[in-house]
């Protein structure tokens, strides 16, 4: 019998940044193809694009690599809630252009938290970015960490792999996970 193949991208939406990983599981394997970040200014004041010119930098970016990885799965981490409300507007969006990206190239759309993206990769949903970073290496053999939002994205896609338990799935026996909830 063969195992089934599938292609996950995996995705830590920002404004500014937007990480991207892309990983294969076949069976229990997962196996690292690609990651990196789309970049929509260079951190000068000057330089900041306006609102919608970033938001199409986001989307053309993610087509790119919808186009170029074809995935036939995508993770995506949900919008906490900021101190700045206005910052919290800001991500959501970039967050929007991200799943518009997606579900135009037809692609099912799977909704994560920071906290269960961590639980899952780290066991511990309070992780440090450093240790998300050091995890990510370890699960998919790589010679060496990846950056913060491909190290995040990467993370994402595998929380998914792992049908969003991971190496939390120990405390979740017995239990199915649904919508992100346990359900006995």
């Amino acid at each position: 019998m063969n195992a089934i193949t599938t292609r996950i991208l995996g995705i830590d939406p920002g404004l500014r940044l937007t990480g991207f990983g892309v990983i294969e599981k076949v069976g229990e394997k997962l196996t690292y193809i690609a990651s990196g970040t789309i970049k929509t200014a260079s951190g000068k004041t000057e330089d900041r694009e306006e609102l919608p010119a970033r938001l199409k930098i986001i989307l053309d970016g993610l087509f790119e690599v919808i186009d170029t990885y074809q995935p036939n799965q995508v993770a995506i981490e949900k919008v906490f809630v900021n101190v700045n409300p206005q910052s919290t507007l800001l991500l959501g969006q970039a967050r929007g252009a991200a799943i518009s990206a997606a579900v135009i190239r037809n692609l099912s759309v799977a909704e994560y938290t920071a906290l269960q993206v961590k639980q899952s990769v780290v066991g511990n949903g309070h992780a440090q970015k450093e240790q998300v970073q050091e995890m990510v290496k370890r699960l998919l053999n790589l010679p060496a960490a990846p950056k913060s939002d491909s190290a995040d994205a990467l993370a994402c896609a595998i929380c998914h792999a792992h049908g969003g338990q991971g190496l939390g799935k120990l405390a979740t026996a017995g239990f199915r996970v649904r919508g992100g909830r346990l359900v006995g």
